[in-house]
């Protein structure tokens, strides 16, 4: 038994195929699937039942797994040890962010990680709240901003900053970029540019809209945050975002944005990593880090 195949032995129990593991650490399909049987022949154990959509754990499997991630971490605290006897922290720390906070917290996230953690690397993978959720489930990356998380055993989040959303259109001739709020009931008969499931505003709106027994009206779905302005502008409908979304658009001021009351209508920001996975020093370090830079960038906006 070695370190690799343990590792690889995790990757493919955690994402729950060969494929896709041999795709996410990039290596020859055949190669990882050879060296998880060499495991699984000395530990004289099936780890894994392979099907026609992918693998699931045995119990042997289940059992090495708790071990596995309990040994691959002891060696990445090794690892920091080490680090510590030259006066830094070390490691490679792997975060989420969704486009609109990526925009906005990226440059200073990684200005203030090299300032403080200059032995340590840092990955910064963006993507939608929902596919973030389930890299940080499946180990990919180590911890992730997320809209309204859906909540889960395997992720451990909490909340560090609230948004309030708004109903975005475009600036009417003679009309300005703020208007009077709108209630929640007026939104749903409002032709909707929205993403589609399970994309978190998207869960949110038709949670709330049917707390009061209404629902939203879909003038079209689509993703990306970008691509919904882009519609917005053309008078295709309108959308509900964050005033971040539109502070972070190409021309912000084409866009008239009114608050969502009576219920109001919040996005939560959460941070998030998994529950299944101790955290390295490195990480703790930086999980700190992303909430400083939250707070400093994205308070008032």
């Amino acid at each position: 038994m070695d370190l690799k195949q343990l590792e690889y032995f995790v990757h493919v129990a955690e994402l729950g195929s060969f494929t896709r593991a041999s795709i996410v650490i990039d290596v020859a399909q055949p190669a990882l699937s050879r060296q998880v049987r060499q495991l699984e022949v000395e530990l004289r154990q099936n780890l894994l039942t392979r099907n026609g959509r992918g693998v699931t754990l045995t119990d042997a499997g289940k059992l090495l797994l708790e071990h596995a991630r309990g040994i691959l971490h002891q060696i990445e605290r090794a690892k920091e040890d080490l680090g510590l006897l030259r006066g830094a922290l070390a490691g490679r720390v792997a975060v989420g962010l969704p486009p609109s906070i990526a925009k906005r917290i990226a440059v200073p996230l990684t200005r203030a990680f090299r300032q403080k953690l200059p032995d340590a690397s840092l990955s910064i993978t963006e993507a939608l709240s929902s596919a973030l959720q389930e890299a940080v489930t499946a180990g990919r990356i180590d911890l992730a901003l997320l809209y309204n998380p859906v909540p889960s055993a395997d992720i451990d989040s909490v909340v560090i900053l609230e948004e309030d959303l708004y109903l975005v259109g475009p600036v009417q001739p003679g009309g300005g970029k703020a208007d009077g709020p709108v209630s929640l009931r007026e939104v749903a008969s409002a032709p909707l540019v929205i993403p589609t499931k399970p994309n978190s505003i998207r869960m949110l709106v038709e949670a709330e809209m049917a707390n009061i027994g209404c629902r939203p009206s879909i003038s079209m779905e689509i993703d990306g945050v970008g691509a919904i302005l882009d519609l917005v502008i053309e008078g295709m409908g309108q959308a509900v975002l964050s005033s971040n979304a539109i502070l972070t658009a190409p021309r912000p001021e084409a866009f008239a944005i009114r608050r969502i009351e009576n219920p109001p209508l919040r996005s939560r920001l959460a941070l998030a990593l998994s529950s299944q996975r101790p955290t390295t020093l490195t990480q703790q370090a930086v999980l700190e880090l992303v909430r400083e830079v939250v707070a400093q960038t994205m308070n008032g906006a």
